[in-house]
């Protein structure tokens, strides 16, 4: 995050009377068939999703889903928005929304619980060894606050990320639950396969992280292979400009925009360059789509979500940034709860390098090395004043930040500036090997930060003090 379907109805019924650990597996991750429908009077959308469960892990006798829509009910524990966004986010006043799981099938029994009544756990009927799979029908309704966020009913659009049970990955024998809090993004999910049917109101247009495989009058199926999320975003006011960027469609999506095709631009451009850069593009089409955000953006696989609100040159450096994600987080991913930086300072330095290249949009090296540290250099005055020493360790869970300031200036800011003191130190050959043999290796799993590290070391280089110098917080910058 940048801070600033009935599809084969029969094929799926066949499906969902099959029992647990007996459904046919095609892959060797997870898929999720999901119908939806879409009530703009009620701000509700209903739906069913049949979750074909591969278990990575050991032997379990269940299966735990995040349910991230439950953050925005009332009296939920962990606030979806930071303080300082709050104002932003809440445009006509506090607002509520929870997602209420109606039935499960395909399994003994569930219940809902969790830190923050943010777990769905559901009893298998029938234990599913590891490398088998088990199929579970999850039927909810998520009742959409009015907000600027992630999920949630804007001015003028509907965002629909995180809006599905998503299944926690698996942490040892056990599950990784992720509790939603207000710094950063607290996700950490499996790549799986998506097919996706949602139906609007007449005169809604749905943009969609997959490829739209049909499209009538109200209905929309979409389909998207080994992507670590699905998200949406729908509008009665979308107008749209698209190209082919090497067999990839990337379409713009905007309500209010005079310079669309300046933004269009910029994200073609941008995905041209990474995927030359970094690794090949895996998905046939990116949807960047101006929408109600209190922050800069926000990025899924294949879809990012604008702040319609930016000025011209801030939208183009969000795209920009939020692009840069579907090589770190989307496809190479990573644990965003307690490595932030992993993903948001790869996605900071890969717009700085994209920027780098194309001076025509009057960025610099040099000017976004010295921004970034001029800003971390105030927050690290200002809060070893408050709190006497300031924590400028990388590598901490998120509920450990104090502030969003905190989280950005550690995540996105020192994230930048290790990464082109890395640059500096090695050289660009090196630095640019080490990225492509990162990538490599983590395209379509989660990597740690020694997968990273390692990457760099392959190069020929001895980089374990660097990154230690700068993870533990020991340099001074």
């Amino acid at each position: 995050m940048k801070k600033i379907v009935t599809l084969f109805i029969a094929a799926a019924a066949v499906l969902a009377a099959l029992p647990a650990a007996a459904c046919a597996q095609k892959t060797e991750r997870t898929s999720y068939t999901i119908t939806a429908e879409y009530n703009a009077t009620d701000g509700v959308l209903t739906a069913d999703c049949t979750v074909n469960y591969y278990n990575y892990g050991s032997q379990t006798e269940n299966v735990e889903f995040n349910l991230y829509g439950n953050a925005y009910r009332e009296g939920a524990l962990y606030k979806p928005v930071s303080d300082e966004l709050s104002q932003k986010t809440y445009y006509d006043g506090k607002s509520y929304g929870n997602m209420e799981i109606t039935g499960v099938s395909g399994a003994e029994s569930w219940s809902v619980g969790g830190e923050d009544e943010n777990i769905l756990d559901v009893k298998l009927e029938k234990a599913v060894d590891s490398g088998k799979c088990a199929e579970i029908t999850i039927s909810y309704k998520l009742t959409l606050a009015k907000a600027n966020h992630r999920t949630g009913i804007t001015q003028h659009t509907v965002n629909l990320g995180n809006f599905y049970p998503i299944a926690c990955v698996r942490d040892g024998d056990g599950f990784y639950e992720c509790a939603y809090y207000s710094d950063g993004d607290p996700f950490v999910s499996d790549c799986a396969d998506y097919m996706v049917e949602i139906t609007v109101p007449a005169g809604y247009t749905v943009a969609a992280s997959g490829e739209l495989l049909s499209g009538g009058r109200n209905t929309c199926s979409y389909k998207l292979e080994n992507a670590r999320d699905f998200a949406m975003v729908l509008s009665d006011e979308f107008e749209s400009v698209s190209q082919s960027v090497d067999g990839t469609k990337v379409t713009y999506y905007y309500y209010d925009d005079e310079s669309a095709q300046k933004k269009l631009d910029a994200a073609a451009e941008s995905l041209a360059w990474f995927e030359e850069t970094f690794g090949e593009y895996s998905y046939p089409c990116l949807s960047v789509v101006q929408t109600g955000f209190a922050a800069g953006g926000m990025e899924y696989p294949a879809l990012t979500m604008i702040n319609g609100g930016l000025a011209k040159e801030d939208a183009i450096y969000a795209i920009v940034h939020e692009n840069a994600h579907q090589w770190w987080y989307a496809m190479a991913g990573s644990d965003q709860i307690n490595c932030a930086w992993q993903d948001e300072g790869l996605a900071e330095y890969s717009a700085l390098m994209f920027f780098e290249s194309h001076p025509e949009y009057g960025y610099t090296r040099t000017g976004l090395v010295n921004s970034a540290t001029k800003e971390y250099r105030a927050y690290f005055s200002v809060y070893n004043q408050i709190f006497g020493d300031a924590d400028t360790t990388m590598t901490r869970h998120l509920k450990d930040f104090v502030s969003d300031y905190e989280y950005v200036n550690i995540a996105y800011n020192k994230g930048l500036i290790m990464f082109d003191a890395l640059r500096t130190s090695i050289g660009d050959d090196r630095f640019i090997a080490g990225l492509k043999s990162y990538f490599a290796k983590a395209d379509g799993k989660r990597a740690a930060p020694e997968d990273l590290i390692s990457s760099f070391r392959d190069t020929g280089v001895d980089v374990d003090g660097f990154f230690e110098s700068f993870i533990q917080g020991k340099i001074i910058i």
